[in-house]
């Protein structure tokens, strides 16, 4: 996906708000947002067959496989990152 950033610096609790809201998503890096734009059905079509390569990898381990539209932080000492990846797989429970 293209990002298209903002020039505005905002604070997580104003990107977690508007997120909240929005018609479209955004990804948030350290004050700075980006929206996120459309895919091409290339795309589209290489993550939902990662997508169900991995899904029918973790089947019955405890694992989920998420696809699109599926907000993760990335925490850091002293900085937060939103992204929206377009696959995903946690183990951990904390995450479902």
């Amino acid at each position: 996906m293209i990002a298209s950033p903002q020039n505005f610096s905002i604070t997580l609790k104003e990107y977690l708000q508007m997120e909240e809201k929005s018609q479209i998503k955004h990804e948030y890096i350290d004050g700075e947002i980006y929206a996120m734009a459309g895919a091409s059905d290339a795309h589209i079509t290489i993550a939902g067959n990662l997508f169900a390569l991995l899904l029918s990898h973790v089947r019955g381990g405890g694992c989920r496989v998420y696809i699109y539209n599926i907000k993760a932080i990335i925490e850091t000492k002293n900085k937060n990152k939103f992204y929206y990846p377009d696959v995903m797989v946690t183990c951990d429970s904390r995450d479902q």
